[in-house]
């Protein structure tokens, strides 16, 4: 009887309008959330060159440098201010060689020489894997890992205007020349291949073991100058990376750089998007709450009678409260159903060129705290609600 009584005072259209706006809110939510999470992994990690989000980072070369040569240099200090800053987490010196060095091959009677430079960076921070990538004192074999760019240079360059026969990786790599290294008037010859190609790292790589060496026995220059770093961000994303680097004018790889302000405004975008359904679910709030109250005020009566003969506030609220939990629980249960649905159109499209490897987490972990935030809501304000209109006010003296 209470409920057949009760079930005559609601409007139907404001239901509905209510499970509309809560729909439309909660599946742009879910969807933001999902994104972001299934987006955020392959804006963010450089798995071609470096780990946790590496980079190589040099001062900017002026006109006045070639006047002050060691303006290009990283002093300690520098490096440490580097080190302090709250989104870097490590920071190692590329190591350049100090000595002279040339590779020489024969080609029957011919014999081919070029001079060379060497550097070394930390072995954990190198993309290339080859287990020939190590030396000791007594090695006469000394592995060399050169840039992608410098073979490409030479087939898709050199070798076409010169009508030389073009040469692949695995080829270059069985091909091993004479390594000479001068300096302090002593010299000394190693055997030398390429056991390697990096896909970023522009230069010529030795294990560091190697240059330490070299650099102390043929080395002409006392002590180390750094003229580049290789830096580890602890998030490459982090706004703060590009205003520090462009404000102490240092220099990075321009896409490495575009890389981090694209993650900044991919973040900032999804912050909208996710602020502007949380209106829309506010809004849907704020109009179920009120078509509640006008509910409660056009039949007052009817309420305070059912007060008077004996029923409790929470008894009058209880159908109200369940029929809104209701609609709320099934509208929001219909909103991850379409948010999988649209998840799966684009992940489809996306996986023809990301690899993406999440899964549903974010939408069900947002489901289940809208369901429980709102439902709480919903049943506290119902109540209290019903509780100042049918009781009467206390009376003070």
């Amino acid at each position: 009887m209470l409920k057949r009584l009760q079930s005559r005072t609601l409007i139907p259209t404001q239901i509905a309008g209510y499970a509309a706006t809560l729909l439309v809110g909660v599946t742009i939510v879910m969807l933001s959330v999902q994104l972001y999470a299934d987006i955020r992994p392959v804006l963010t990690q450089q798995t071609d060159v470096f780990r946790n989000h590496a980079v190589t980072l040099n001062k900017t070369v002026s006109t006045l440098s070639n006047l002050n040569r060691e303006s290009l240099y990283f002093d300690d200090d520098e490096i440490a201010a580097i080190q302090g800053q709250p989104f870097v987490k490590n920071v190692a010196r590329f190591r350049s060689s100090s000595f002279e060095a040339y590779a020489s091959i024969a080609l029957g009677q011919q014999a081919l020489r070029t001079d060379l430079f060497f550097e070394s960076i930390p072995e954990d921070y190198i993309d290339v894997r080859s287990d020939q990538w190590h030396w000791t004192t007594d090695s006469t074999f000394v592995p060399i890992i050169i840039p992608e760019d410098y073979l490409n240079l030479y087939n898709f360059g050199f070798a076409e205007s010169q009508a030389l026969p073009v040469i692949s990786q695995s080829a270059i790599e069985q091909v091993a020349f004479t390594l000479r290294l001068t300096g302090h008037g002593r010299q000394r010859t190693f055997q030398g291949r390429i056991v390697g190609f990096s896909g970023k790292i522009n230069t010529i790589l030795v294990p560091e073991s190697f240059l330490l060496w070299a650099n102390q026995e043929f080395g002409e220059v006392n002590g180390e100058n750094t003229s580049r770093l290789l830096v580890e961000f602890s998030d490459a994303s982090d706004p703060r990376i590009p205003t520090f680097i462009e404000g102490h004018g240092y220099n990075i790889k321009q896409d490495e750089l575009e890389n981090s302000k694209m993650v900044f405004f991919f973040r900032l975008a999804i912050v909208f998007v996710i602020v502007v359904a949380l209106i829309i679910i506010l809004l849907s709030v704020a109009f179920i709450i009120m078509s509640l109250n006008v509910i409660v005020q056009k039949n007052r009566d009817l309420f305070t009678n059912l007060y008077n003969i004996g029923y409790s506030p929470r008894q009058i609220a209880r159908y109200y409260q369940r029929m809104v939990s209701i609609i709320t629980v099934v509208d929001i249960l219909i909103a991850v159903a379409v948010a999988v649905a649209i998840r799966g159109i684009y992940l489809e499209e996306l996986s023809r060129i990301f690899e993406i490897e999440g899964d549903m987490s974010p939408i069900l972990l947002s489901a289940a705290m809208l369901i429980v935030v709102l439902v709480l809501a919903y049943n506290y304000i119902i109540l209290r609600t019903i509780r100042t209109t049918v009781e009467p006010k206390k009376r003070t003296n």
